[in-house]
């Protein structure tokens, strides 16, 4: 087992995961990444699949930078580029892992894109865009995966998403983006419910907060002081991981699931971006009260930006 496990590993039931491998999409930076450090550090072995294979100042990491970052800590890493939206090179992944590791025990279905904005105001080809890449990428990827966790009677899948909310405040001005990763929710329910006489669980998993990301630095989404670090996200993933197979098909809130593992205020606050604030819980909120959703702010292409933050400080 590889060394720096996270300071709340005791607490969190971490196992040694040696021998098991872990699908991640989208793990060349921010959660997908901090995922694939925390799983290695518990000796699993990790395809690193996303489409990043040349570095730029706005999407820092590659493929194989990751994977080098993961051998350091004493485990197996395949590279794999991977467009989740193309049906073909997602088979080809999961044929690719099987061929080398012989097996695939984890998917994390991490990879998504960002789409907060009003119906009127979502053009078609970004809808398909959210659409394809969120709730069917994690599906195809699920659906490819599924027969080898079955086969071996074991399987986790877990997909970065919100719990499902069915007040209509909750889908202002996030109708496609709701669309497309509820889908992946639900991805996550039907794994649970169809993997349960297999010893395979699912599970969604949202932040309570803004989390560091490029992302968020790229979307500027709020003061870092609202953040908290991918870490949080990253240490209940290995918690869920190492859950019993009788914990499964629930939509969880980060922190929460954290509190209900036993963590207090001290050990909650090692994921603050700043150590010395506690960010607002603002995602939890919109998710928990729909009448909330006002708190998020308009996002959608970056390149217009400067119009988003405008019509974001036109609604609060």
């Amino acid at each position: 087992m590889a060394s720096g496990r996270s300071a709340n590993a005791g607490k969190l039931g971490f196992k040694d995961l040696s021998g098991r491998v872990a699908l991640i999409t989208g793990s060349t930076r921010g959660i997908g990444k901090e995922c694939a450090l925390a799983l290695a550090r518990q000796g699993c072995n990790i395809v690193v699949a996303a489409k990043t294979t040349t570095e730029t100042p706005e999407l820092p990491g590659t493929i194989y930078s990751v994977a080098t970052e993961l051998e350091a800590l004493g485990v197996q890493a395949l590279p794999f580029q991977l467009d989740v939206r193309d049906a073909a090179n997602c088979e080809a992944c999961v044929a690719k892992t099987i061929e080398v590791f012989g097996r695939v025990d984890i998917l994390i279905n991490n990879a998504s894109a960002l789409w907060w904005q009003d119906i009127e105001k979502t053009p078609i080809n970004k809808y398909d865009l959210i659409t394809t890449l969120n709730s069917r990428g994690s599906f195809i990827l699920t659906k490819l995966c599924l027969p080898h966790m079955m086969k071996n009677h074991f399987g986790r899948v877990v997909t970065m998403s919100p719990p499902i909310r069915q007040e209509k405040e909750a889908y202002r001005g996030m109708t496609a983006y709701h669309i497309s990763k509820y889908g992946m929710t639900m991805v996550a329910m039907g794994a649970a419910a169809e993997g349960a006489e297999y010893n395979i669980t699912g599970f969604s998993l949202w932040p309570a907060t803004v989390i560091e990301s490029q992302a968020s630095i790229n979307f500027q989404l709020g003061h870092t002081d609202m953040w908290r670090k991918a870490t949080i996200l990253a240490d209940a993933t290995v918690a869920l991981v190492c859950e019993e197979s009788d914990f499964t098909g629930k939509q969880l809130i980060d922190d929460e699931y954290l509190r209900f593992k036993g963590l207090t205020d001290e050990d909650m606050a090692v994921y603050r971006y700043n150590p010395e604030v506690e960010p607002p819980r603002v995602l939890a909120a919109a998710a928990e009260s729909p009448e909330n959703n006002t708190m998020i702010p308009r996002r959608g292409d970056v390149r217009k930006l400067d119009d988003d933050k405008v019509a974001t400080n036109s609604r609060l």
